[in-house]
């Protein structure tokens, strides 16, 4: 046993687990058989006892380049030596400007401006607080109701939560914000089943926010926020046309648009952000994850030119939006980023993804007929193998999936209750894509 007396902390032992509070992780089953990384390298994770683990997640959605990018490395290196660090407000410096326009010229024509953050989280709560203060500057300021989607996740900010609408992450927390309402969620097995890409069926879903305009007055709306494809629920396509009917509404009514891109942009459907693939233009993008590979936290919201105008009509001296973080636009992140930005256009790993999903795709389904499996559903390089739930009740299942992944057949994956989801890095070979059909049968078949 420890000795716990002050001259003896636990924390001094090395490999104590016992004084990390682990985020979004059950703690004491981990504790009891530890999943610990200690390396990383192109598709795999190294374990502190050597096993090479393929990555069918990319970390969080994020190292959508794989693993030890040296060209990241050194450009983080570089500018750690040149400049740590430099205060946002008020101060600028080049590499935040550089990536700013980088990531505007990616995105659709329109939206033309990038504010800088940490993390999708923040990304989500920095696009919701724009909405309102846009509304407030044109003499609107009674449009301060926010609509989410059921089964949607905008992060853990209050706002983000809010917004939400996964169950397990609210519950804990009270009523969070007030004035906000959710979608109906775009998922309904029994029309969607095994659908590979966006379902067929699904689209007249967004009239839903007819329903809510009428119920809450248009003039009270501020925003809407979505995910194209709702990833952390377990992998949830926007049905066809689903998006372009959204947009057309919330235009109509004078209502923002966000497309929370987090999970979906820098290639993971194919294109640099999915309003791309959908053909539709929303007043604002969230991302993060994938635009520093995950080698350093960034996110950030891309906005409408007119909506960064508006702003803009005050005194030149007079700050136009109080809002910010003091680790917006970090060196180390922008130096990240833009190294990350040169490997996707080199390695034309956006195109990549784009020519592998139909493989991919094909590849995932032929696991429909394994022991449990009630779902599959693709798009992009990304896929949910929902299982039913076992009798010890839901999540169950999935969370011994992720213990047999890890341990038994080394494979890191994401799960979402029951649902196993593959993300894995765009660099991907079609050879790796089947190993990891080959491991998730297995786990399949040894949790059933």
């Amino acid at each position: 046993m420890l000795d716990k007396s002050p001259n003896q902390r636990s924390v001094n032992v090395p490999n104590d687990l016992a004084a990390f509070w682990m985020p979004f992780t059950a703690n004491r089953a981990f504790k009891k058989a530890p999943r610990l990384l200690a390396g990383a390298k192109d598709m795999h994770y190294i374990t502190t006892d050597g096993r090479h683990v393929l990555d069918a997640a990319a970390g969080m959605w994020c190292s959508n380049a794989g693993h030890g990018r040296k060209e990241i490395a050194a450009a983080i290196s570089k500018q750690a030596e040149a400049l740590d660090y430099a205060p946002p407000f008020q101060f600028g410096i080049p590499q935040a400007f550089e990536l700013a326009s980088r990531i505007a010229e990616l995105a659709p024509k329109g939206l033309e401006q990038v504010f800088f953050c940490n993390s999708g989280s923040e990304a989500a709560d920095t696009a919701l607080k724009i909405a309102l203060a846009y509304h407030q500057i044109n003499g609107q300021g009674g449009r301060c109701r926010l609509i989410g989607r059921e089964r949607g996740y905008h992060g853990v900010g209050f706002g983000g939560t809010s917004v939400g609408g996964i169950v397990g992450n609210r519950k804990m927390f009270g009523t969070l914000l007030t004035g906000v309402d959710h979608l109906q969620s775009t998922y309904n097995r029994d029309k969607q089943a095994f659908s590979k890409g966006e379902p067929e069926w699904g689209a007249d879903l967004a009239d839903e926010l007819e329903r809510l305009v009428n119920l809450h007055g248009a003039n009270t709306i501020a925003a809407v926020i979505v995910e194209p494809m709702a990833g952390s629920t377990g992998v949830i396509p926007a049905p066809k046309g689903y998006l372009k009917r959204l947009r057309e509404i919330t235009q109509k009514h004078g209502i923002l648009l966000i497309f929370d891109e987090v999970i979906t942009g820098f290639g993971r459907l194919g294109f640099a952000f999915a309003a791309e693939r959908y053909g539709v233009l929303p007043d604002m993008i969230t991302f993060a994850k994938g635009v520093t590979n995950g080698a350093a936290p960034m996110g950030g919201v891309i906005v409408r030119d007119t909506i960064y105008e508006a702003f803009m009509a005050g005194p030149e001296h007079v700050i136009e939006l109080c809002h910010g973080y003091t680790y917006s636009a970090h060196p180390l992140a922008c130096a990240a980023g833009l190294a990350t930005l040169d490997i996707y256009r080199d390695e034309k790993l956006f195109e990549r993804a784009n020519k592998l999903e139909p493989k991919f795709a094909d590849a995932v389904m032929s696991l429909r007929n394994e022991p449990n499996v009630v779902d599959i559903r693709t798009v992009g390089l990304t896929a949910g193998i929902e299982l039913s739930p076992n009798k010890e009740g839901p999540g169950k299942r999935g969370f011994e999936a992720l213990q047999s992944g890890f341990h038994d057949n080394d494979i890191m994956v994401r799960v979402a209750g029951d649902t196993i989801a593959l993300t894995p890095p765009l660099i991907i070979s079609e050879a790796q894509v089947g190993e990891v059909i080959e491991k998730v049968a297995k786990i399949i078949r040894a949790v059933a």
